[in-house]
């Protein structure tokens, strides 16, 4: 069976076992890594392999021919995307406590690592609620080359995503606007980031179990799966990996359950109102939900 992911560490982590063949009765997975902005594209064109992590911003685009798997997908709290700028750049209009105001990203190029992405979509309705006027041009980029653009000064400003959030001062860089934070704060809600999607004539029942049981292989034997986590990571640092792994893969991994499907649909229903997002059947998103 053919499955495509990232390789950052949360996602390797929790299909290391079934990658390695240490799930009973699992088919052997032919793995294709791949940055969730063209995992989102495939999926959207309805190409790629037939089991994908992508965005759950992309899922408008594509409930009609894929099922959401109630596991292995990445939400949480205290886990959001960064808006970063270099500190003479954001220094140049802060507010009274010293914090840097968001309208200092007014008519700014930035940089995003996918125009379908969470990331993106919570960058866009925080951005409307926060810069005066809005923001100018959006770069996609690949999110390993965000940080790097933002520091020799080929972009103002970078949405970051991934270990990003524990390495971005050693490139010099500042934090302007955590989305996560905002988020938590205005909704309650964790961030709902990667989704784990299957065509609809698959046995969706089956490839739920078979994750489940990859990602409860992975929280038992944590030790098992270290070197195959480190190979792929693009932060080759083991605590930084360590640090990944916790925040990133958390209860919402082994099931999305009632607070998860509920940041999806927050997040989600306000991207359709502002027409980010083409409206869609919100049931689909609970097809596989009692799996």
């Amino acid at each position: 069976m053919n499955i495509a992911f990232s390789p950052c560490p949360n996602d390797t982590f929790v299909f290391h076992a079934w990658v390695h063949g240490l799930i009973p009765d699992a088919p052997e997975l032919e793995v294709t890594y791949a940055d969730i902005d063209k995992t989102n594209g495939w999926a959207i064109h309805n190409q790629g392999p037939e089991v994908m992590k992508i965005s759950f911003a992309a899922l408008p685009w594509l409930l009609e021919r894929y099922a959401l798997l109630p596991c292995g997908g990445a939400l949480g709290r205290g886990c959001g995307p960064l808006v970063l700028m270099q500190p003479d750049q954001a220094s140049q209009d802060t507010e009274a406590a010293g914090a840097i105001n968001p309208a200092v990203l007014s008519g700014k190029r930035i940089a995003v690592p996918s125009e379908r992405s969470t990331a993106y979509l919570l960058f866009r309705l925080w951005a409307a609620q926060h810069i005066p006027g809005g923001v100018g041009e959006i770069v996609v980029m690949s999110f390993d080359e965000i940080m790097p653009a933002v520091r020799d000064g080929k972009i103002d400003a970078g949405l970051v995503i991934h270990e990003a959030r524990f390495t971005y001062p050693s490139y010099g860089l500042a934090l302007v606007a955590d989305m996560g934070s905002w988020w938590e704060a205005d909704t309650g809600l964790p961030i709902p980031l990667g989704a784990i999607i299957a065509r609809r004539d698959m046995d969706i029942a089956s490839l739920a179990r078979w994750t489940r049981a990859s990602v409860q292989y992975a929280w038992a034997h944590p030790e098992a799966s270290q070197a195959y986590v480190l190979e792929h990571a693009q932060e080759m640092d083991p605590d930084v990996v360590a640090s990944h792994i916790e925040l990133y893969v958390n209860t919402f991994t082994g099931n999305l359950g009632k607070d998860g499907y509920a940041a999806i649909e927050a997040l989600l229903g306000r991207a359709a109102k502002e027409g980010l997002v083409p409206s869609f059947d919100m049931k689909r998103l609970y097809d596989a939900s009692e799996l």
